[in-house]
């Protein structure tokens, strides 16, 4: 199911808060850059989805959410899950996930709804997931701070950064996970 979506937002300045992210990019790049060559990115085909698995940390967190944000842009595609190929909303974090910290959520929404444990709305830390829907979520994104999170929308559009606090998604029953 796919909702329809505000119009993104036409602001050409960047957030304070994207700013205080900053040092942890450049942060991220060092150490990434330090660390064991690898020939190229993993798709989320190449490892199956763990549906408990050990506890991310803090640094992991923060990198879940940079690369997330590094994505913003790519094409929707329906069943997509690589940057070459878009993305559909449960593709994209199946993809950041397993690329930052080597661990794949279920492929479908509503299996997500069962990964990691629930996190209350007021306890969000970069890195966790937000689904959006009643019984059965419908839609997911990965929440990288300041209140907003990063997802692959519907047709037509692009992987974006949006707010909870927004006029359309305020609206939507959301829940939070933490892996």
């Amino acid at each position: 199911m796919h909702h329809a979506l505000p119009p993104a937002s036409t602001s050409r300045t960047l957030p304070q808060w994207l700013f205080r992210l900053l040092p942890m990019v450049a942060c991220a790049l060092i150490v990434g850059c330090a660390g064991p060559a690898r020939k190229g990115p993993r798709t989320v085909q190449q490892q199956p989805a763990a549906v408990n698995s050990t506890p991310i940390t803090d640094e992991q967190s923060n990198s879940i959410a940079i690369h997330a944000l590094g994505l913003v842009g790519t094409p929707y595609r329906y069943g997509g899950n690589t940057p070459d190929g878009g993305f559909d909303c449960s593709g994209l974090i199946g993809y950041v996930y397993l690329n930052s910290v080597g661990q794949s959520p279920p492929r479908t929404v509503a299996r997500m709804s069962a990964f990691g444990r629930p996190v209350d709305m007021a306890e969000l830390r970069t890195g966790d997931l937000v689904l959006f829907g009643s019984s059965t979520p419908s839609h997911a994104g990965i929440y990288v701070g300041g209140g907003r999170f990063v997802h692959a929308p519907s047709t037509g559009g692009e992987v974006r950064l949006d707010r909870l606090d927004g006029v359309y998604w305020s609206r939507q029953p959301t829940q939070a996970r933490r892996p």
